[in-house]
């Protein structure tokens, strides 16, 4: 109970720190927690700092101890986690994760009853959008910094929403092809293995598109509900990819509240009355600005003239 009050405690530290208007447009939040780790006296924290996604997935792997996790040479410091879940969604931007602006309640909800519940838990307010890479390619990248000589990974699976350039990397398709696989680990699995299982989200837009009837709040919990039940020990990672908000999401975001207050996908692109009315205006207002310079030299030139006031009569001769 008093373990839960603190993580509860720590996540709406979180949440309150996001809602006194830190947080810029292209960051996102990050979580991290398991039920089954100890970190020495620093159970639940949270990193106020901004920080790019490449040090996050660095915290990740020092603070977090995912370094000790993964490395088969650094196992013998860590306790046992059978899998390591990673949760790249789509939904959350860092202003969207407070009180008065949630747009997406029942995923943090959710995140929050995860986060609360564990013995071990970090939060991360304000990861920066990466200029490159994505989320998914960062994490391979930073498992192959900490583990150079050995990665130690027994299996590693990416969704097929995952963009990573990895031929070695084995990948599956949908939610259920996820638990069949974790199923069919925990009968396999050696003992002192680790998977890394990373789900990428596709997106609302995406999903009602496909047609795909999960979302990230529904896999994030049958995913993690489908490990609880296998018995399996994990820890887990929630970020939003900052990448795909800085290319598309901001800019949709941006279009649909700058024009008439409705923030709906289906944003008008033509020039109402009102629009040509501003437009017209502002081109008056340019080519009078125009001519009134034209007029003020004019007058300065004529004004510099020097005439004589009187001529005098010429004499006759």
């Amino acid at each position: 109970m008093m373990k839960m009050q603190f993580g509860m405690l720590a996540f709406l530290v979180a949440l309150s720190a996001i809602e006194s208007g830190i947080a810029s447009p292209n960051t996102v939040p990050a979580f991290l927690w398991s039920p089954h780790l100890h970190n020495g006296g620093m159970d639940e924290a949270v990193n106020y700092q901004v920080m790019s996604a490449k040090d996050l997935v660095d915290s990740v792997f020092t603070q977090g101890g995912w370094s000790n996790i993964l490395c088969s040479v650094k196992k013998v410091e860590q306790p046992v986690v059978d899998v390591a879940l990673v949760f790249i969604g789509r939904e959350l931007l860092s202003s969207d994760v407070s009180s008065k602006r949630n747009s997406e309640p029942s995923l943090v909800n959710t995140l929050n009853g995860l986060f609360t519940s564990s013995n071990f838990s970090l939060a991360f307010p304000y990861i920066a959008a990466p200029e490159e890479e994505r989320m998914e390619s960062l994490l391979l990248s930073g498992l192959k910094q900490a583990c150079p000589h050995n990665v130690g990974v027994s299996n590693i699976v990416f969704s097929d929403s995952c963009f990573v350039e990895d031929g070695m990397v084995q990948k599956l398709s949908d939610l259920q092809s996820f638990k069949d696989h974790l199923l069919s680990r925990k009968e396999t699995r050696k003992e002192g293995e680790t998977d890394l299982v990373v789900l990428c989200s596709e997106g609302s837009e995406s999903n009602s598109q496909s047609g795909q009837s999960h979302s990230e709040r529904e896999s994030i919990s049958e995913l993690v509900s489908s490990v609880e039940q296998s018995g399996s020990k994990y820890t887990a990672l929630y970020v939003s990819d900052p990448y795909w908000y800085t290319s598309y999401k901001t800019l949709q975001r941006f279009l649909a509240e700058s024009g008439t207050g409705n923030s709906t996908v289906g944003v008008a692109t033509t020039c109402d009355e009102l629009c040509k009315f501003k437009s017209s205006l502002l081109e008056g207002i340019l080519v009078g600005i125009v001519f009134l310079l034209i007029l003020i030299s004019g007058l300065c030139c004529m004004a510099g003239i020097d005439t004589p006031t009187r001529f005098e009569t010429p004499q006759d001769s």
